[in-house]
C-alpha cells in the first residue's frame, strides 16, 4: 500500500465528507477505535497508524482510511472536530452552542456546520485542553473562562450551571499573520490618507482609544496602528487574555490571572496598570478597558506615558468617552463628574471608531479628536467619517470616506515635531463601491 499521509483540510472539505455515508460505516468506526488504541500503546504513532490502516486495505478505501487517521490525530493532538475549522482561513468565528450545534462565520455571515462532538463530555474535554494550555481551569465553582489558542485567537467557554444546554465554546479567530496597515487599506476599512494621519498620530505620541462593538475589528486595528510605534521604545501590554500581536521586540506582555482553585487571588488589569508604571514603559497598551482600571489608564496617560493605546466597547466616539467616565466613577465614587471629564479630556487625544456593517465588512467610521471642555461638556470634533449611502446589487455596503474639512488641534503638535501632513488630507473624499 502507498504511504498514507494526513494533510490539513478546510472546513468545507470536511463538511462534504461528513455528509457522505461512506464516512459513517461501522467498519470506519472500528478503525478509529483501533487507531486510538495503537496511538496510546505505541511510542511511534505514525508507524502504528500505517500498520493499523494497512490491515483494513481490503475493506476500506484509501480515502476512508485517511479520514479515520485525520479524525484520530485531531482528537489526540488538536481540538477534535474543530481542527478542520481552525485550518480554514475563511472562518473568522467558531461558535459551539452545544455538543451537536456548531456555527461558523464566513465573510461576515453565520452558517451552521454538520460538525458535531460526540457528547457533552467530549466537548468538555476539548475545553479543558484549551484552558489548561494557558494555566486556567473551568469547573462548577468557576463556570466561565476566557483563554486563547496558541495563534492568539480569543476563546470564551461556559459550562453548566450557567449554560442550560451544556458546555459552550466561542472562538474569535486571528489570521496566521496579523493584518498590516496596507491590508486594511486594501480591504477598504479606511483610506490611505486616513492611515497616513493615524501614522502621524502615533509618531506624535497622541493617546488613542479604539472603540467599536463586539467583533467590529478593534483589536485588529490596534495591532495595525501599533506597527507605527518606533522599535526603540519600550512597550508594556496588558490584557485579560493575551491576543495582541505587536511586532516590536522591546515589549513586556502581561496577562491577568483569575482566582485559582488552590486559593491564589486574582491579578487584575488595574493591578497590572499600576505596576506597569514602575516598569519604565514609554507606552502602555491595554487590550481593553472594561472596569476600574480606566482611572489608572487615564492617570498613566496624564503622567508622562504619552502615546498609550487602548480599546473600549461603544457604539460611537462620544459614547466611548461616556463609558470611560462611568468606569472611572466606579473606581473612585468621590470624584465629581467635572473632575472625571477633565481627566478624560486631558488624557485622550483621539478616538478611532470601527463599525461592522450588514455585509460583514468593518470600516473606520469615525476618526474623532477630543478637543477639551466647554463648561461641563466634553467637546469632540470628527476629522474623518464614513457615510453609508446604500447597498449594491451584490449586497455590499456603499458609501464614502469623507474628511470633514476641520483641521484638528493636534496638527500643531505635528508641526512642532516636524511631521508633515498635507492640507488636502483634511478635505479628501473617497468613494467605496
Amino acid at each position: 500500500m502507498n504511504t498514507i499521509t494526513s494533510k490539513a483540510r478546510n472546513g468545507a472539505d470536511w463538511a462534504a465528507r461528513l455528509l457522505n455515508p461512506i464516512f459513517c460505516t461501522p467498519e470506519l468506526q472500528a478503525l478509529k477505535m483501533q487507531l486510538h488504541c495503537a496511538a496510546l500503546e505505541s511510542a511511534d504513532a505514525g508507524n502504528a497508524f500505517e500498520d493499523v490502516a494497512s490491515a483494513h486495505e481490503g475493506s476500506l478505501s484509501q480515502m476512508q482510511r485517511l479520514h479515520a487517521i485525520d479524525e484520530v490525530r485531531n482528537e489526540l493532538l488538536g481540538l477534535g472536530p474543530l481542527e478542520p475549522l481552525l485550518s480554514d482561513p475563511t472562518v473568522s468565528d467558531i461558535l459551539v452552542n452545544s455538543a451537536k450545534i456548531i456555527y461558523v462565520e464566513r465573510g461576515g455571515k453565520l452558517e451552521l456546520t454538520p460538525l458535531t462532538f460526540q457528547n457533552d463530555a467530549h466537548l468538555l474535554a476539548v475545553i479543558h485542553k484549551i484552558v489548561g494550555h494557558v494555566g486556567r481551569s473551568i469547573d462548577e465553582a468557576c463556570p466561565l473562562v476566557d483563554a486563547r489558542l496558541p495563534d492568539g485567537s480569543r476563546v470564551n467557554a461556559t459550562i453548566p450551571p450557567v449554560t442550560i444546554d451544556g458546555p459552550t465554546l466561542s472562538i474569535r479567530r486571528f489570521g496566521r499573520a496579523p493584518l498590516r496597515p496596507e491590508d486594511l487599506v486594501g480591504k477598504q476599512a479606511l483610506t490611505q490618507g486616513m492611515m497616513d494621519l493615524l501614522k502621524s498620530c502615533i509618531a506624535a505620541r497622541l493617546n488613542v482609544v479604539v472603540s467599536g462593538g463586539t467583533g467590529s475589528g478593534k483589536t485588529t486595528l490596534l495591532n495595525a496602528v501599533s506597527s507605527f510605534i518606533s522599535s526603540d521604545e519600550r512597550l508594556v501590554s496588558i490584557e485579560d487574555a493575551a491576543e495582541l500581536r505587536l511586532q516590536q521586540k522591546h515589549i513586556v506582555r502581561m496577562e491577568t490571572r483569575p482566582p485559582t482553585a488552590t486559593g491564589l487571588p486574582a491579578i487584575t488589569i488595574r493591578q497590572m496598570v499600576v505596576n506597569a508604571l514602575r516598569m519604565r514603559p514609554d507606552r502602555i497598551i491595554v487590550g481593553e478597558v472594561r472596569g476600574e482600571e480606566a482611572l489608572d489608564m487615564l492617570q498613566a496617560m496624564n503622567t508622562g506615558h504619552d502615546g498609550s493605546l487602548t480599546t473600549v466597547h461603544a457604539n460611537n466616539p462620544r459614547e466611548a468617552l461616556s463609558r470611560i467616565e462611568v468606569m472611572v466613577g466606579m473606581a473612585n465614587g468621590n470624584m465629581s463628574v467635572r473632575a472625571i471629564r477633565q481627566q478624560i479630556t486631558s488624557a485622550i487625544d483621539l478616538v478611532i471608531h470601527v463599525s461592522r456593517y450588514s455585509d460583514g465588512t468593518r470600516k473606520v467610521s469615525h476618526i474623532t479628536e477630543c478637543q477639551g471642555m466647554e463648561s461641563d461638556v466634553v467637546t469632540m470634533q470628527d476629522v474623518f467619517v464614513f457615510e453609508k449611502s446604500g447597498i449594491s446589487a451584490e449586497g455590499k455596503v456603499t458609501g464614502r470616506f469623507r474628511a470633514t474639512g476641520i483641521r484638528p488641534k493636534f496638527t500643531e503638535r505635528f508641526k512642532a515635531l516636524g511631521i508633515e501632513v498635507p492640507t488636502a488630507l483634511f478635505t479628501a473624499i473617497e468613494e467605496v463601491n
